[in-house]
């Protein structure tokens, strides 16, 4: 499968690196939309900052059927608007899926690839207000992207949840993980899968939390994640590469994690039933 994502990454070239335009990363999903029957796109979640009006942008896609209920998942990339690298690897996650959807068979990917949209246009970690949003969530926030992700959290009830994130102090791609137990057996297969693009960080400490492996479990109050109090727990990954690498290699790293990560959870519920 690691051919496959060389394949589709060649055959849609390098990704555009000019103005930070949002609409310009968005076009080729909304392309892919106009004709798919498996991606929906939705524009309708609207919030203004500095008298601006702006969009959350949001997608559905829809996998082949795969047996009762479908799994509900969380894709989130660009929280830092100075993390572009997660956006366009969406972008690239979902032309790949659009060319094997039996990837995604039995899934509903609900997909969120700019989260920070004002920050994005700046080219800044946080908010044009100033905010870093990962550290607003489940905090009574008054920042409309953290309110309106919330709501989207809410009403999604989500099976599992996976954000992609780059890290300057990086020389290597690395996991968080948090909730449901089994999340552990899913990051080790991901983190595996993007070593064929970039090493791993084995460091011990990796951004001030113990790691191992490459695999940390713990993580800064605030972030993006399910609700303190929600039962049972959704899995929740985040995935972060080096801010250094080449962006080919990053996309690559990160669509080859969420590929296996989509796998292995679809193995774990074929085999749940068994248990």
């Amino acid at each position: 499968m690691t051919v496959m994502i060389h394949s589709i990454l060649q055959e849609a070239g390098p990704a555009v690196r000019r103005a930070r335009s949002i609409a310009r990363l968005l076009a080729p999903l909304d392309e892919i939309a106009s004709h798919s029957a498996s991606l929906v796109a939705n524009h309708e979640a609207r919030f203004e900052s500095g008298g601006e009006a702006y969009v959350l942008p949001r997608y559905l896609f829809i996998g082949p059927q795969g047996g009762d209920a479908p799994i509900r998942v969380g894709l989130f990339a660009a929280l830092h608007g100075d993390e572009p690298e997660g956006a366009h690897a969406v972008v690239r996650f979902v032309q790949f899926l659009e060319s094997h959807p039996e990837i995604a068979r039995g899934y509903s990917l609900s997909i969120y690839p700019v989260c920070n949209p004002t920050g994005f246009e700046d080219n800044t970690r946080h908010s044009r207000r100033k905010k870093d949003l990962n550290r607003e969530f489940w905090k009574n926030s008054a920042e409309p992207e953290v309110r309106l992700l919330q709501a989207e959290i809410v009403s999604r009830s989500f099976h599992g949840m996976i954000s992609l994130h780059t890290d300057d102090t990086s020389q290597g791609f690395y996991g968080i993980v948090r909730g449901a137990t089994l999340t552990r057996h899913l990051i080790e297969p991901a983190l595996a899968a993007a070593e064929s693009f970039l090493p791993r960080d084995e460091r011990p400490t990796i951004d001030g939390f113990a790691a191992r492996n490459g695999i940390i479990l713990d993580c800064y109050q605030g972030i993006l994640s399910a609700p303190p109090k929600v039962r049972p727990r959704p899995f929740e990954i985040i995935l972060e590469t080096p801010k250094a690498s080449p962006a080919y290699s990053k996309e690559c790293a990160f669509v080859a994690a969420l590929q296996s990560i989509l796998i292995e959870y679809r193995k774990f519920i074929a085999y749940a039933p068994n248990l």
